[in-house]
């Protein structure tokens, strides 16, 4: 009987998608929602999205990613996770080491923390925010308006 894997586990957002991301030690495989990376974001530059975290780390090889990612469409569930890979990497290496009290001695620089640097410096910890705009009353959308006639 195998000893059980350690999963780390991630959650990224993007638009209106949810990408819920388990990682583990492994040959490098990746599935997104039961399905293969290149079968499910057929675009490459989604699936740049989803590797970016790991070959950033060089770790494209050594981890095994499970995604459950809903809602949204392509690019938004790319990009959500993108976020989940980068959060779930970050709790794989440990948490952010924290600057010394007054009086003591330096910060002692870690690979941990200088993977959580890498990871926050690229942008890959950092939740993009831009939301579709809701649609206003009195218009057509959120800012085209009725054509206007003088008569």
């Amino acid at each position: 009987m195998s000893a059980a894997k350690k999963f780390y586990l991630g959650t990224g957002r993007r638009k209106t998608s949810v990408a819920r991301v388990r990682i583990t030690e492994g040959t490098g495989k990746i599935l997104i929602n039961h399905r293969e990376l290149a079968d499910f974001f057929p675009v490459v530059q989604d699936q740049g999205y989803v590797v970016g975290p790991l070959n950033l780390l060089d770790m494209r090889n050594r981890l095994d990613v499970f995604v459950n990612v809903n809602g949204g469409g392509h690019t938004g569930q790319a990009g959500a996770t993108l976020q989940g890979v980068a959060r779930a990497l970050k709790n794989m290496f440990g948490p952010e080491p924290t600057p010394p009290a007054e009086g003591e001695g330096e910060v002692v620089e870690t690979t941990e923390s200088g993977m959580h640097k890498k990871l926050r410096d690229s942008g890959f910890l950092t939740r993009d925010s831009r939301m579709k705009e809701r649609k206003k009353y009195g218009r057509k959308g959120a800012r085209r308006s009725f054509q206007f006639s003088k008569r």
